[in-house]
């Protein structure tokens, strides 16, 4: 199955990824606060391949029309169900966005920057400027330059895969990690263990194999 086979030629990376040092870094709530203001844009940055995978997957505008692929249209959507109007921990709708920066507010980390970025964005044609305006890390500059310069290159194929292999199908491991390498602060951030948690349940449960079988419907 050539989805085994992509996993294998990418498993000395994700293995570097999942066992990184930073995860023994996070013992108490200063270094979770200071992950989490980076992280934040990593999170934003999901969001908006998923986004851009609906655009081109689904009729997102008017009159409607069918779309070429049915099974596509219908993996992406049941993904934006979950990640764009999922719960919080009382039961109302929430993005993972949004409960990500809810947790972040629990723990002191600083909001201003992901904020201000958003403040700056009303388009995709938006966003290079808004980069270079706002002063972000230069890390964090580079990791977002490179999702839009993949998603202005308009191929749904390669959105998939760096979806889904590079978010999708990882993100439960690394949350897995967090939550395993936290000290006992935990029991001062529930907001943000009950997002950690969401999200190993929601991705490694549904989602990762509905982006997976994303991949495969898209590359045929």
């Amino acid at each position: 199955m050539q989805i085994r086979h992509i996993e294998a030629r990418i498993a000395l990376l994700r293995r570097q990824l999942t066992e990184h040092q930073l995860y023994h870094l996070l013992s108490d709530i200063p270094d979770v606060r200071v992950f989490m203001e980076s992280h934040i844009f990593a999170v934003w940055d999901f969001m908006s391949l998923l986004k851009s995978l609906q655009n081109y997957l689904t009729c997102t505008t008017l009159p409607w029309k069918p779309v070429a692929n049915a099974a596509t249209a219908r993996f992406i959507n049941e993904i934006v169900l979950g990640e764009e109007t999922d719960v919080d921990r009382n039961g109302v709708p929430s993005s993972h966005f949004e409960l990500y920066r809810e947790a972040m507010r629990e723990v002191g980390a600083d909001t201003r920057p992901i904020t201000d970025l958003l403040a700056h964005i009303d388009s995709l044609a938006d966003v290079d400027a808004a980069l270079k305006g706002t002063r972000l890390p230069q890390g964090v500059e580079q990791f977002l330059r490179s999702t839009f310069d993949l998603i202005r290159e308009g191929q749904p194929h390669k959105i998939a895969a760096a979806f889904t292999f590079g978010r999708e199908s990882l993100i439960p491991e690394m949350f897995i990690e967090i939550i395993r390498q936290s000290g006992e602060d935990k029991s001062r951030c529930p907001r943000l263990l009950y997002y950690l948690e969401r999200h190993i349940e929601v991705d490694g449960d549904e989602h990762g194999p509905l982006a997976e079988a994303l991949v495969r419907e898209l590359c045929a």
